[in-house]
């Protein structure tokens, strides 16, 4: 396959070196299964219940089935695991049929296994909304297909219920001797969001020599349909005299109806031609992930971890412009999964890769603000939640305004990001909006009266910052001043208390001004005992109960890292440039950075900010070498639709972005060169001459000829093309340390 885009000269299959595997075992979580490029179709084996992407790799359990929708890398309960579809021999009257596996293979749109119970071979494929499944039956002559419309990920009994999946209700028709339509309906998940309904039509390549519906666990030989009374509903289509042949399967899928669902699977798959749909797949991913070429020193390795994280990126949210029961503006994107995980470093990826697309995605965000008439923070199933801390789709719009997006009506992206920073969300505070946005509104923090205070506060005061970019550059001096003063307002929690040699916290603060000395978890929701906590304990201000805590998903050593928009101000309340890298190298060496979660992304480049940006790629380099590889384990943390992933993709090439806001931080690189083939048709490179495992510090860098003394370099920089080329050598250097990047109190 050739490939020509945007200048790039012809070349050949950077998807092969994709391995969607990488990740599935450990804390990934990663989606092992095909899909194109925000794929609404997800077909994937589902080996536990609990599994959020459906899948387990120790193969002593029993693989369940074939659902036909998933998330990848994500944490938390379950969502989807849809429409299962299960081939097996021999006794038609069970309807619980699993089988160990073997011989599993992965790739671009394609996965394989094989079923050692049935000594059937299972193949996937998919469309962008059509699952294709191949099976080749060897042994018997009584074989069958059975589709359970009331399978699904995350059973009550086995999560929280809060975050549980719950079975509403189910329906299924025979069409004919070849066709079957349905749907299922279910409510909950992670985002504890309303009921959603997948419909599905599936078209069989043979005829079924009988088709017997089911109700729970009920089998109905002369019922050709079972309608919807809240049971489990499905199909088994026997097939008589198949010993040694292969049967073939498309399920169409949709959010609207069943006969969406049958277009879909018409429009995107007229034939049966099953080699063909993966080739389609791999040029969609071919034509994404082609835009970034590696030089010639990349390992075989490298090129996995790097491709495969590009790859992971482009996996959520979905596309599903056309597919929502609520409203029909287009665009429309669902499985925002979390953007709390996202804005740090996939959506400023997307936006080097495919800008257009990122636009289309800020605009279904604004697409739902208006039905739903509040941004999302996280959504899934048609329904916004759950916010883990800021509203952070503000820093998507500034990130995207920054940098130059076109198509996207940033006046209305204002009015959406002012609605979440000045109207209180109504009912649950963790669908949408600001919770805990009075106090921060009157007294400038978010008091011990809500949860997560710690982790809002921080948050919430960087989304002001990101309001007051947007207003700035509209024209609208006074929003700018009114959010640039809020955006102060993490500066209430600061507290000059001692802990491991540094000095200043992110502390718990009563609404009346009154600090907290130990905070007593509120675990109304949560299984624990209740526990005491000291602020200088070296797990205080971790709750217990993440979502129920001063903090979510980090320590106050974590969070009190957090000022993305003003480091300057940060090093200074930590006592200048020496207790600053003092309290970075404690920071890493006593354990509490955690690599496999988002709050710290940005922690390992703060160093810029006192001038050392060798120290931030001696870190950064350390925590790759040690977490990452191209192995199943390769992932050291919830992948979250990407976002460990992307992470790791920005500094293998030597920049990361500091987002919502105009520039990235430049770090060694692990690449002799990186060449961005950009949307607009121009070409940046990024070389690094005299590159060796010795010289993995920068002596000096070149702009374009130029030398250019900045540890940062500008995203117009980036798009108008050019060469950013930086010498290496085997000591640190003086360059970078002059000029610090930019920051709140110094522009």
């Amino acid at each position: 396959m050739l490939v020509f885009h945007c200048g790039l000269s012809a070349q050949t299959d950077y998807h092969q070196f994709i391995d969607p595997l990488i990740g599935s075992e450990g804390p990934g979580n990663v989606f092992v299964g095909p899909s194109t490029p925000f794929g609404m179709a997800k077909p994937g084996p589902d080996v536990h219940l609990r599994a959020n992407s459906g899948y387990n790799a120790d193969l002593d359990l029993p693989l369940l089935g074939f659902s036909q929708v998933h998330v990848s890398g994500t944490g938390g309960g379950p969502k989807y695991g849809n429409i299962s579809a299960m081939p097996y021999s021999g006794d038609f009257k069970n309807l619980e049929q699993t089988s160990l596996r073997s011989n599993e293979q992965a790739r671009v749109g394609y996965f394989g296994v094989n079923l050692n119970a049935y000594n059937i071979q299972v193949e996937l494929t998919a469309s962008d909304r059509t699952a294709f499944h191949r099976y080749s039956f060897q042994d018997t002559t009584e074989n069958a297909i059975k589709i359970d419309g009331g399978f699904f990920l995350g059973e009550l009994d086995l999560q929280e219920v809060r975050e549980a999946q719950q079975f509403v209700g189910s329906e299924v028709e025979v069409i004919s001797e070849t066709e079957v339509r349905g749907y299922t309906r279910i409510r909950g998940g992670w985002n504890a969001g309303k009921a959603y309904t997948v419909y599905y039509y599936a078209e069989f390549d043979q005829a079924c020599s009988e088709a017997m519906t089911f109700k729970n666990d009920q089998l109905f030989a002369d019922q050709k349909s079972q309608f919807d009374s809240g049971d489990r509903t499905g199909v088994v289509c026997k097939l008589e005299d198949h010993a040694s042949q292969v049967v073939n399967l498309k399920i169409g899928i949709s959010f609207v109806s069943s006969a969406k669902a049958e277009q879909n699977m018409r429009n995107e798959i007229p034939h049966w031609n099953f080699q063909g749909i993966v080739r389609e797949a791999e040029e969609k991913w071919e034509n994404l992930i082609a835009r970034i070429e590696l030089g010639r020193t990349a390992t075989e390795e490298q090129k996995a971890m790097f491709y495969t994280a590009l790859y992971h990126t482009m996996l959520m949210p979905v596309n599903r412009a056309g597919e929502n029961p609520l409203f029909t503006a287009t665009p429309y994107y669902d499985d925002f999964y979390a953007i709390w995980d996202t804005f740090r470093t996939s959506s400023p990826l997307l936006t080097l890769i495919s800008p257009s697309r990122q636009s289309e995605i800020i605009n279904a965000m604004l697409n739902i603000y208006k039905y739903d008439d509040y941004l999302p923070d996280a959504r899934s199933g048609n329904s916004n939640g759950r916010t883990q801390g800021g509203s952070n789709s503000a820093v998507v719009i500034a990130d995207a305004y920054v940098k130059g997006l076109t198509g996207i009506d940033f006046e209305e992206a204002l009015e959406a990001m002012l609605k979440d920073a000045t109207v209180p969300p109504g009912g649950t505070e963790e669908q949408e909006g600001r919770g805990g946005l009075k106090d921060y509104n009157t007294i400038g923090y978010v008091s011990q009266n809500f949860h997560r205070g710690g982790t809002r506060t921080v948050e919430y005061a960087y989304n002001d910052f990101n309001i007051a970019t947007v207003a700035k550059g509209l024209g609208k001096p006074e929003i700018a001043s009114k959010y640039y003063d809020q955006a102060n307002n993490w500066q209430n929690l600061w507290r000059d208390i001692s802990n491991n040699g540094s000095t200043g916290f992110i502390m718990p603060r009563n609404a009346d001004g009154s600090w907290v000395d130990t905070i007593n978890c509120d675990l109304n929701d949560a299984p624990q005992e209740s526990i005491d906590y000291h602020p200088l304990a070296r797990d205080w201000p971790r709750c217990v109960c993440w979502w129920c805590g001063f903090l979510y998903e980090a320590s106050s050593w974590e969070y009190s890292l957090y000022v993305p928009h003003d480091v300057i101000s940060l090093v200074a309340k930590s006592g200048g440039a020496v207790a600053f890298r003092r309290r970075l190298d404690s920071f890493f060496k006593n354990g509490f950075y955690n690599v496999g979660n988002e709050p710290s992304f940005l922690s390992p480049t703060l160093y810029h900010w006192i001038g050392r940006p060798d120290l931030s790629s001696s870190r950064i380099r350390e925590i790759i070498d040690s977490n990452y590889n191209a192995s199943r384990r390769g992932i050291p943390g919830n992948d979250d639709s990407g976002s460990m992933s992307s992470w790791l993709a920005f500094h293998m090439m030597g920049v990361f972005p500091n987002a919502g806001q105009s520039y990235y931080l430049i770090n060694a690189p692990y690449f002799d060169s990186t060449t961005l083939h950009l949307e607009n048709g121009d070409d940046f490179i990024i070389t690094a001459e005299n590159m060796s495992a010795a010289n993995k510090y920068i002596q000096s860098a070149y702009l374009n000829g130029e030398d250019y003394d900045l540890s940062w370099i500008e995203h117009k920089d980036i798009l108008g093309g050019g060469e950013l080329r930086l010498i290496m050598g085997s000591m640190p250097s003086s360059w970078g340390t002059t000029l610090l990047p930019p920051s709140m109190s110094n522009n």
